[in-house]
């Protein structure tokens, strides 16, 4: 006896299943040049504002340092300025929904924007803050590593002496060289799993998985325009950080900015 309840089209009339991954666009150098100007004049619409992110990052990095200094782990102060602009896509939701909201012709207001991460609760936001703060702790701690490896009988009882050791002599500079190549695989996953996820979290009903894939394709997909953009983002944000971290009060709020129309540009939009 069969049941009444199968039917043999019951497969057929099911909806189709969605692709795990959103499509993705081929991408050039011109569109680092369009991201870059869209970036720019979301600045300046609202300097105030975009400024105010750069300034609270840069705030908190100052005093980041400062607590370092102030507890004696003078090995943590390079590695730690170093590493602190890899949370920097997580700092600039704020920055992403400014744009979009600006793309889109919407008005906003402080409150609309301070709260931008409150109001993510429901989404997977969370779970990208902690991919990123993980790689941050990997970050400082596998130079924590290297320094009881490479740099075990050295000595130093301030920042300037932690200087001379690392600049100055030849284990300084093997640790050095080892950091920094462990630094830019972790720098370079990261980036992969980041630069497009967050802002299609804030964007988009998605969750974290499926943003991280669409992220590392869409690097996998545009190597050249994705390690450009990726240099471009270190070298500024480095050298942001020379003047004590203040250059993050405007390099912060641009790159912010560029990154979401990077994404727009990379991520063609949903049809509803």
């Amino acid at each position: 006896m069969t049941s009444e309840t199968t039917k043999p089209d019951a497969q057929e009339k099911l909806p189709p299943r969605p692709q795990l991954t959103p499509e993705t666009n081929k991408m050039t150098s011109q569109d680092i040049n369009v991201a870059l100007k869209a970036g720019f004049d979301d600045f300046l619409a609202h300097p105030v504002m975009s400024g105010f992110f750069g300034l609270f990052y840069a705030a908190f990095g100052i005093l980041f340092v400062w607590c370092l200094a102030w507890l004696g782990k003078i090995w943590m102060i390079i590695p730690a300025s170093v590493g602190f602009p890899l949370v920097a896509p997580f700092a600039a939701a704020g920055l992403y929904e400014m744009s979009r909201r600006r793309q889109t012709g919407q008005s906003f207001t402080w409150s609309d924007i301070l709260t931008v991460m409150a109001r993510q609760h429901k989404r997977e936001m969370g779970w990208m803050a902690f991919v990123t703060l993980f790689i941050f702790w990997v970050w400082v701690y596998q130079i924590r590593l290297w320094l009881a490896i490479i740099l075990q009988d050295a000595s130093f009882s301030d920042f300037a002496g932690f200087l001379n050791v690392v600049f100055l002599t030849p284990e300084g500079w093997t640790f050095l060289a080892i950091g920094t190549c462990a630094g830019a695989l972790l720098s370079a996953a990261l980036f992969s799993v980041t630069v497009i996820a967050m802002p299609m979290l804030l964007d988009r009903e998605t969750d974290f998985v499926t943003a991280m894939l669409t992220s590392v394709h869409v690097v996998k997909e545009n190597p050249v325009v994705m390690l450009t953009w990726a240099a471009i983002i270190s070298a500024t944000m480095l050298l942001s950080l020379v003047p004590a971290f203040l250059g993050l009060i405007f390099t912060l709020p641009i790159l912010g900015h560029t990154t979401w129309h990077l994404y727009q540009r990379a991520v063609p939009p949903t049809i509803d």
